[in-house]
């Protein structure tokens, strides 16, 4: 190429590479590595699988049928989480257990009446796997799920294997760290909101340091780092539950999930799930214009309207309601932080009408600190002050167990 045919010279970006071309090759997931090259880990093995909907190959097909296929691999029963073995059960929704219709293998629910798995399920099983999309939010009970699964397994001498895949917010950690006295399912550990880690390097630190005791093997994925988007890895989006539609959702989700605590709408009930944060009695344009002039970095707000309709969580079905849309603008934007600015405007613009669900608020938030000072007047530059420590402590924990 001449210097004149050259973008660089021009002061143009060199386009990227096609994903899936040797230059830039499509991200390949646990479950396909497993089959290609480590199936002596359950050839042989009456297998178990933790899986929904989001458990598939990057062409779609689903790895209850990649392992109920497989001559060598004798798959014995499915185990479900929270949302269900498709994935449309709501938020705190019990599942029930049943027969896949597909393979007519017994499904035991692990969100319904027991959250661990039983002697019942477990019953001749010889190795158990998983293989969910988690999308890198503490709240997001997908590891929680993996990680009481590891510890049965642990208990009962079955080997855990984990089928990694991306976690689609990278590996940035962002936000406070969970105070060990308010672990719950939707915190089990001392990790941030955003904790930057994949299922199987989440795996190893809960087996490596939080002491859960289990034969553990992760099945890595090739070609993925930290740092790509997922148009960089060549694979589709598939939400992993009903209100994470897109990855947009996913994004703010460590961040405006914290709303959950309180009496405003999340946007459940509408296509942007996690976005939107908003009551009858907000004046949105206004809130937006507050929390702009403090300009966050790479982060924006638009006041907007939106009604909710059959929410899961109920609230404000079929009202109108005014609020804030919450958009990331570079990379370095935080959830977490323009959450926290989120609530303490919107709480102060709410008045008499805020309300805290404050058992949850603080189960979500990890603490009770984050409430407190913000009824303390605190500002959400001097909570979020806080975290620092945490977060490089957390760091350092983390290092020896991440894979890419």
């Amino acid at each position: 190429m001449s210097a004149a045919c050259d973008p660089k010279e021009n002061g143009q970006a060199a386009a990227a590479p096609e994903v899936g071309t040797p230059d830039a090759p499509a991200t390949v997931l646990g479950v396909t590595v497993l089959l290609e090259d480590s199936l002596h880990l359950v050839a042989g093995h009456r297998a178990a699988l933790i899986t929904n909907h989001t458990g598939r190959n990057a062409s779609g097909t689903p790895t209850i049928d990649l392992l109920h296929e497989h001559p060598e691999v004798e798959l014995v029963a499915l185990l479900s989480p929270e949302h269900g073995i498709r994935g449309v059960a709501e938020a705190g929704e019990k599942v029930a257990s049943g027969v896949d219709g597909e393979t007519g293998l017994p499904i035991h629910s692990l969100y319904g009446e027991t959250l661990n798995p039983t002697d019942e399920m477990l019953d001749g099983v010889e190795v158990l796997l998983f293989d969910i999309q988690d999308i890198g939010a503490r709240y997001y009970t997908y590891l929680s799920t993996m990680a009481v699964s590891m510890e049965a397994a642990g208990d009962r001498g079955i080997p855990f294997i984990v089928l990694d895949r991306p976690n689609p917010l990278g590996s940035t950690a962002q936000g406070n760290i969970l105070d060990p006295d308010f672990s719950s399912f939707v915190g089990m550990y001392p990790v941030p909101m955003r904790h930057g880690l994949t299922a199987g390097e989440f795996a190893r630190l809960v087996a490596g340091v939080f002491g859960v005791e289990v034969d553990l093997s992760v099945v890595p994925m090739r070609h993925w780092n930290g740092e790509m988007d997922l148009e960089d890895t060549g694979l589709p989006w598939v939400p992993p539950s009903p209100n994470i539609p897109t990855p947009e959702s996913a994004l703010h989700y460590p961040g405006t999930c914290l709303f959950e605590g309180t009496n405003l709408s999340v946007g459940r009930g509408t296509d942007r799930a996690f976005q939107h944060v908003g009551a009858p009695w907000l004046d949105g344009d206004r809130l937006a214009a507050d929390l702009n002039a403090l300009e966050l970095p790479h982060t924006r707000f638009e006041g907007v309207r939106f009604t909710p309709s059959n929410p899961g969580d109920g609230k404000f079905d079929g009202v109108e309601v005014g609020g804030v849309r919450v958009i990331a603008t570079g990379a370095g934007y935080d959830p977490s932080l323009a959450a926290v600015a989120m609530l303490q405007l919107a709480r102060e613009a709410s008045g008499d009408e805020w309300q805290w669900r404050t058992a949850h608020f603080d189960r979500l938030a990890g603490t009770d600190q984050l409430r407190l000072g913000l009824e303390g007047g605190l500002s959400y530059v001097d909570l979020a002050q806080t975290w620092s420590s945490g977060l490089d402590e957390f760091t350092r924990l983390a290092a020896p167990f991440r894979l890419y």
